[in-house]
């Protein structure tokens, strides 16, 4: 009798048991078709929030003639045509050789520098004239680019005036184009960066202590 009780006992459990889990997997497959849905967006949201800013900004694609400025700087940025046109302008008058002969123009726009120095390059002030260890690439259309040395555009060792450039002859650029690097000082037209979209800002020092 004793082993016909725990026999009966033992078949109760496992049917007990065995509701349980039914319903434990309909309420999970309820749970994902509504509640878990939710909860996986939240999930995701949450996760996206966490994310560091500046991730989010270095895999977002920039926009039609939007300028990223990077690199070995304290606070990376993005700037249009539209943010240059209403900073502090300079104009040059310049004359250099290209494919198409000799050019000359006026241009007005804003220094080069000062759009840099605002993103705070990291150079070591622990070294004499650290910043002589900085350089700037400039990427255009077409993946055209070009460098620069920093004592190049940095008004406290050289004399040129390297602009951004918002206009060409007192007509504007359109904005979907972006601004133009325009280097005064150079008498070809290589530097002349049309379709601006990257500045990064870099020191040599990683890559001549790294070759050593």
């Amino acid at each position: 009798m004793m082993c016909g009780r725990q026999n009966q006992r033992r078949a109760g459990l496992a049917l007990a048991a065995a509701a349980l889990l039914l319903a434990g997997c309909g309420q999970s497959a309820d749970t994902k078709g509504a509640d878990g849905a939710k909860g996986g967006a939240a999930a995701g949201a949450s996760a996206s929030a966490s994310a560091p800013a500046s991730a989010k900004a270095s895999v977002a694609p920039l926009g039609p003639g939007e300028v990223q400025v990077g690199g070995e700087v304290a606070k990376p940025y993005s700037v249009t045509l539209a943010d240059l046109r209403k900073l502090p302008q300079a104009s040059v008058e310049v004359k250099f050789t290209s494919a198409k002969g000799e050019q000359r123009h006026t241009y007005q726009g804003v220094l080069l520098h000062d759009v840099l120095t605002t993103a705070e390059p990291r150079f070591d002030a622990a070294k004499k004239n650290g910043q002589l260890r900085g350089f700037v690439s400039a990427t255009g259309g077409g993946d055209y680019r070009a460098v620069f040395a920093w004592a190049e555009i940095d008004p406290g060792f050289a004399k040129s005036q390297v602009l951004l450039a918002v206009s060409e002859d007192g007509v504007a650029f359109d904005d979907a184009a972006g601004p133009r690097l325009v280097v005064p000082q150079d008498t070809k037209g290589g530097r002349y960066v049309s379709e601006l979209n990257q500045l990064w800002v870099g020191v040599v020092d990683p890559v001549v202590d790294g070759a050593k």
